[in-house]
């Protein structure tokens, strides 16, 4: 066939693409190959890895009883919060009680799909993988199951490596439990700022309420927290907070768990986020230290981990009202001391937003004292003060506002009390809502409150801040008790045949340093005059220094000191010196309140104790501690000797130095004594009804002054007076039976065996000892009554530790 024919043409063609149809399906299948090839050995090697990586997962079978770190907390005996301690604050909240609202809005924002997946989101995964190509850090969609994952098991370290385990712990976790199990996980174990652990703490801590009574808004302000706590805190970033506030309101009504109304309700609602100190909480920062202390000698770094809650013997209306007592008390003191001038001085720029700036970091670090508020001062002058609060609040102070802060408003004030632009000072508020001028006081106050019947503390105030000045008086601060101490040594006279109708001689004393080992002594009264021949209830009533020194020259020093250990005092305390007569020794608060309960309760020694109870998370009681009964195991005094005291110490409270306790409080079963050292360094007042005992003292922590006209009547008392008002509302009126071995002649009281004198002896007329009065001997030649050697019952055991903590 010719070669340019169309057929010779056409064959050539067919032929040539035969040629290379085997060359392209060889290529192809080859290809084919590799690529199977390659994906045979990734699958190999992953099959592997999981082989090698699987076995080596975390248990994650104790999550089938989930416990996370809880943290101690310590509540009153009517179930109010006052401290908490541990890293992390969490409320460990069942998925039963988690309000749907809130787990609505964590799975519209978290994880739409949770209860449809299996653990994995892959299309979630592939898309992240996607956008995140060519990155070493992957930035990875994570299901609720994955956080869980990683927050309980693993680091934060963003690798590959991680997200392999993350996922294969997720397939574990999904196998494991339930889909319920693992949301409760979630909702309790995230960090959501704050210290706050899960969404119950932080319903708490950012609106002040339990997480079942959160709201739509609020709830989307929680689950707003868990992507960047720190950036979407309400506290600290509010407009970035509330932006994501509203995107998942807008995601919640998108998967269709709430209507459009809500939503537009939802995000119209303003929330009232708690930026500062919670006013409303009980001040029981010393109380909870000291059950701290308790807890963690018995339960080591388990305490501040397990959940235990511990209840309290406190009241808590009690215990605030005591905090405002004795604070109210150490600041009307410091309005009668001389202004010791601002705290600090800033310079104020000209430039308003530096100005701003130099303001709130002023104010920041020198946060409001409770009521006791800082400002920083904008103008100034004799008659008026402008300042600014926190918050830019700007306020005035005029007229008698001014007063405690007068000197600073001289122009001839020196440049570190003068009060001018930039200067950082204290304000409170009056009862009339205005502004006064103050500042932090320098000196320090204690009070204690317990019932005498069992020792159960009912309030305790260890100083006047507890961020301030951690130190605890009521329990470390060893004073001087001064005139308080002389009950025990009249109880002490009693038994060696002293009646409330002995007289005695308020006559000038000397004793030279023949008697005293050193130098010579001449006490004196606190008003420097002397009133002669009185009976022993109106020398106690008028604290009279010098009765109290003979009677005790008669008791005998050794005696007495043997005497007091039977209110639970420490004889080596108070050396057995006339000096003791006049409070010279050393007691704490404390021991004084338990001094005192001796008295109230019939003649029985009590041991404080604050704990009734401990319970874990659960609610099961671990440790319960009954309230003690007292019986003759220890009894301290003769029933008929705290009798004839409470009689001594009503006429203190009645027409004495401590007449202003029945007076303002319009009661007759109030019984006590004032207390002031030497140069007015301590003053007391310790005093109680028959079912509450109450100690206060004030001083300087430094001893010093306190001032020539300042007493326990005038500084302590009224502290006992603001607080007795209260917790003493609705309390019948209870005074004492006498018990046997008393008689009344003549309206005064008398121990049987001393009855027919009536007591009319005589001790000190003329400077010289009644008849038989001795060191040793009892007035008259009477023996000592049996009473005279009841011995100190020892602390029970199962309060001795509470009771070695109290005295350290």
């Amino acid at each position: 066939m010719p070669p340019n024919s169309p057929s010779s043409d056409t064959g050539s063609s067919t032929v040539h693409r035969l040629t290379w149809l085997p060359a392209l399906l060889k290529a192809a299948a080859w290809t084919l190959g590799v690529a199977l090839a390659g994906v045979f050995s990734v699958l190999m090697v992953v099959a592997v890895a999981l082989s090698v990586a699987y076995p080596n997962l975390p248990d994650v079978s104790d999550l089938l009883d989930y416990r996370p770190k809880l943290p101690l907390r310590v509540y009153s005996s009517d179930g109010v919060l006052l401290g908490e301690f541990g890293e992390e604050r969490r409320n460990l909240t069942p998925i039963g009680d988690i309000p749907k609202v809130m787990k609505d809005a964590v799975l519209a924002i978290e994880d739409a799909r949770f209860f449809s997946h299996g653990g994995v989101d892959y299309i979630g995964v592939i898309r992240a993988g996607l956008a995140n190509m060519g990155r070493a850090k992957s930035q990875g969609a994570s299901t609720i199951t994955m956080q869980v994952a990683r927050n309980v098991y693993l680091s934060t370290e963003k690798s590959y490596t991680r997200k392999i385990y993350e996922m294969l712990l997720t397939f574990k976790l999904e196998h494991l439990l339930s889909k319920d199990q693992i949301l409760e996980i979630y909702m309790n174990q995230i960090f959501l700022g704050q210290r706050a652990y899960g969404f119950a703490a932080a319903s708490e801590t950012y609106f002040g309420k339990p997480l079942k009574d959160v709201s739509i808004a609020e709830a989307a302000m929680l689950a707003g927290l868990p992507k960047a706590p720190s950036a979407y805190n309400p506290v600290s970033n509010p407009k970035r907070a509330k932006a994501r506030q509203l995107h998942i309101i807008e995601r919640m009504q998108d998967n269709g768990f709430i209507t459009p109304a809500q939503a537009e309700l939802a995000k119209a609602e303003q929330l009232k986020v708690r930026s500062g100190p919670d006013t409303g909480r009980v001040h029981a920062e010393f109380v909870a230290e000291t059950v701290r202390q308790l807890v963690f000698s018995q339960y080591g770094d388990e305490t501040y981990t397990r959940g235990l809650n511990v209840f309290t013997t406190l009241r808590a209306a009690d215990q605030t009202v005591a905090y405002k007592a004795l604070r109210k008390g150490i600041m009307d003191y410091e309005r009668r001391q001389i202004y010791r001038g601002p705290e600090k001085f800033i310079e104020l720029s000209k430039n308003p937003q530096e100005a701003e700036d130099a303001i709130d970091d002023a104010l920041a670090d020198s946060p409001d004292n409770d009521d006791v508020m800082s400002a920083i001062v904008l103008e100034a002058s004799p008659k008026k003060i402008v300042a600014v609060r926190q918050n830019s609040e700007t306020i005035e102070i005029t007229g008698d506002g001014l007063k405690p802060a007068q000197s600073g408003l001289s122009d001839k004030a020196a440049p570190n009390i003068r009060i001018r632009p930039g200067a950082l000072i204290r304000v409170t508020r009056t009862p009339k809502n205005t502004w006064e001028i103050t500042q932090l006081p320098e000196v320090e106050g204690a009070f204690v409150a317990l019932d005498p019947r069992n020792g159960a503390i009912r309030a305790l105030v260890g100083g006047f801040d507890y961020e301030k000045n951690k130190f605890n008086h009521v329990t470390q601060a060893w004073r001087q008790p001064g005139s308080s101490f002389k009950p025990f040594i009249y109880s002490a006279a009693l038994e060696k045949g002293f009646t409330p109708a002995t007289v005695v001689n308020d006559a000038p004393l000397f004793f030279d340093a023949g008697v005293t080992g050193g130098q010579p002594w001449e006490p004196k009264n606190y008003d420097g005059t002397f009133d002669g021949p009185m009976s022993l209830r109106r020398g106690l009533a008028k604290s009279k220094n010098m009765i109290s020194i003979r009677v005790l020259q008669a008791v005998g020093a050794k005696k007495a000191q043997e005497w007091i250990t039977h209110f639970g005092f420490d004889a080596e305390k108070h050396p057995a010196y006339l000096t003791m007569a006049l409070g010279a020794g050393s007691v704490t608060p404390l021991q004084m309140a338990i001094g005192y309960s001796v008295f109230a309760n019939g003649g029985y020694r009590v041991n404080p104790y604050l704990i009734t109870k401990i319970t874990d998370q659960k609610g099961r009681v671990v440790v319960e501690s009954p309230a003690p009964k007292l019986d003759e195991s220890v009894r301290g005094i003769e029933p008929r000797n705290a009798f004839i005291m409470s009689s001594l110490l009503q006429e203190v409270a009645r027409t004495g130095t401590a007449a202003k306790a029945q007076a303002t409080l319009k009661r007759p079963d109030l019984y006590g004594k004032t207390g002031t050292t030497n140069d007015s360094i301590d003053t007391w007042f310790v005093g109680y009804q028959p079912t509450l005992t109450a100690a206060v003292w004030m001083g300087y922590d430094t001893p010093k002054k306190l001032g020539d006209r300042e007493t326990g009547g005038g500084l302590s008392l009224p502290i006992w007076i603001n607080f007795m008002e209260y917790a003493l509302k609705g309390v019948p009126v209870t005074e004492f039976t006498p018990p046997a071995g008393v008689v009344n002649i003549g309206g005064e009281w008398f121990y049987d065996e001393y009855a027919k004198g009536s007591g009319i002896s005589s001790v000190g007329l003329g400077d010289k000892p009644a008849p038989g009065a001795g060191a040793d001997n009892p007035i008259q030649g009477q023996p000592v009554p049996p009473g005279a050697a009841i011995q100190s019952p020892p602390p029970s055991d199962e309060r001795k530790r509470i009771l070695d903590l109290f005295k350290n």
